[in-house]
């Protein structure tokens, strides 16, 4: 998939100078693209990861705090949210990323039951994989070194479920459609299934269509992951 941006186009105040193309990304080849990337934008001064955690450890506290958001035992509240502004307001350091559907009933950080700048969250109706949702996303890791990438669908999806009865909808929404249709297709009529499979799916498609996430996995610094969002439970999933 063509991505369009540049990480300069990304980060127009503070990267004057520093851009780098697509066009430079795919001639550079995978294997030497996060060290330009962050050599490129060296005049950013990106902010240091917040922990030393590894891809699987930082996966591990994920589903850890969703666990606690499950037992109704939250204990994010009760960080001094005082001094988190304060340390947060020149610089964000996530330990994770997490592409979410827009749905109001997903509160992505309650579910993980994380704090302020502990995850780079990217929502968008469907939880696709669009060129400007992956341009953040290797924003958060090229820059932030976040070192997991969560894809979470959540039970009821309205878009999928959108996409599936294929009807016509008003505005841009039907612009969603080819995101999803792989799904769909793969699915049926079975609107859990197809959920599912869009995780899945757009995971995949992180995974494998961007050079700066193939090469941080290459590197051994991201781990990329699906998971299910159990609406009536709380319960976060991760998906085979």
């Amino acid at each position: 998939m063509a991505h369009g941006k540049s990480f300069g186009a990304l980060l127009p105040d503070c990267c004057t100078g520093h851009s780098l193309s697509r066009r430079h990304v795919l001639r550079g080849g995978a294997a030497g693209l996060l060290a330009g990337a962050c050599a490129g934008l060296a005049g950013l001064r990106p902010a240091s990861a917040q922990s030393v955690l590894t891809p699987d450890a930082a996966l591990q506290q994920m589903m850890d705090g969703n666990q606690r958001f499950v037992d109704k035992r939250l204990t994010s509240f009760e960080e001094d949210l005082h001094q988190l502004k304060a340390n947060t307001a020149e610089k964000q350091e996530p330990f994770a990323a997490v592409l979410a559907c827009a749905d109001s009933r997903v509160p992505v950080e309650l579910v993980f039951d994380q704090s302020i700048g502990q995850l780079f969250v990217a929502r968008v109706a469907g939880n696709i994989a669009s060129p400007e949702i992956i341009a953040s996303l290797e924003y958060g890791v090229a820059v932030l070194h976040t070192k997991v990438i969560m894809v979470m669908g959540h039970a009821n999806c309205g878009a999928v479920k959108a996409a599936l009865a294929g009807k016509a909808v008003p505005g841009q929404i039907s612009a969603l459609y080819s995101y999803l249709r792989p799904a769909v297709d793969q699915a049926g009529s079975d609107l859990d299934a197809a959920i599912r499979a869009n995780a899945r799916i757009q995971a995949k498609l992180l995974a494998e269509s961007s050079p700066v996430l193939v090469a941080a996995i290459k590197a051994g610094t991201l781990k990329i992951v699906a998971s299910h969002y159990a609406l009536a439970t709380g319960k976060a999933t991760l998906l085979s």
